[in-house]
């Protein structure tokens, strides 16, 4: 065989092995990138959104993985489940008389709830981004509730501000206490149900 026939074929091979190399990184980018869109949800895009750059919110996404992964996150036993499920009907029945306490105390339990289960409670922004690993599809509540907190502490931002926010912190608790779901707070018959939605609402 030729020199010449042997550059040529070393040529091809390298070019099929470069374009399996090249099929294989697209084929585990193409695999991340689902794997990340259906752990996330809408948190992906809001994330990809904010960054402006799908690669930038992945890598963010995948480090938000791999930090949680080093945490202690315990499920809560039976008693401690009970036991915040009636500090929070205490937040919510204050509501009607003191919506402003009601949020403030909501706010309080999500952090307590989140300590309990080994969530560091440091920094919000730390907060929300460790939650949105587990429980994705209400850190965006979270972000919601918060700000409507922070408001509340500037200025007053009315009555219907305050019973959306917490509804939100609501949506958050239920999803920390049950390990995600559709669980309320508390299991209840539906005419207690309906009478919870009208103190709330």
């Amino acid at each position: 065989m030729s020199t010449m026939m042997l550059v040529i074929i070393g040529f091809f091979a390298a070019a099929v092995i470069v374009l399996i190399a090249v099929g294989i990184w697209f084929w585990r980018h193409d695999r991340r990138t689902k794997q990340l869109r259906s752990k996330f949800g809408p948190e992906y895009n809001r994330v990809a959104r904010a960054e402006g750059d799908a690669g930038h919110a992945e890598k963010i996404l995948a480090e938000r993985q791999a930090r949680v992964k080093k945490l202690d996150i315990k499920p809560l036993t039976d008693a401690q489940r009970n036991e915040f499920a009636d500090e929070w009907e205490h937040a919510q029945a204050q509501f009607v008389d003191d919506p402003i306490a009601a949020v403030a105390r909501a706010d309080t339990l999500v952090q307590e709830v989140m300590k309990v289960r080994g969530y560091p409670v440091v920094d919000f922004d730390q907060r929300v981004a460790d939650i949105s690993v587990d429980h994705p599809a209400v850190a965006q509540n979270y972000r919601i509730a918060h700000d409507i907190a922070e408001q509340q502490d500037r200025e007053d931002v009315g009555m219907e501000k305050l019973r959306e926010a917490m509804l939100h912190y609501r949506a958050l608790f239920a999803d920390l206490l049950h390990d995600g779901g559709l669980q309320p707070v508390r299991q209840v018959r539906p005419d207690e149900r309906e009478r919870e939605v009208r103190r709330v609402a």
